[in-house]
């Protein structure tokens, strides 16, 4: 029973959001062979100026458990 969060910065549509929900939804359930009533996908909006202090830092920041870094570091 896989659930996904995505943490964005704010000022995606809701149209946007629904269609990366699914978007997300559909790479779950085709990756890992699942029936798709088994995912669910939410998506926290975050303001870009709080990005580092409570995503990067708390989530992303010396996480082993990270299987896609990102290419960018907001201390350099």
């Amino acid at each position: 029973m896989p659930h996904v969060l995505v943490k964005l910065y704010s000022g995606r549509s809701e149209q946007q959001k629904a269609r990366l929900a699914e978007a997300v939804s559909q790479a779950v359930v085709a990756t890992l062979k699942l029936d798709e009533k088994s995912v669910s996908v939410a998506i926290e909006d975050i303001e870009a100026e709080n990005w580092t202090r409570e995503v990067y830092k708390p989530d992303i920041q010396n996480n082993p458990k990270i299987y896609k870094k990102p290419g960018y570091d907001p201390d350099e």
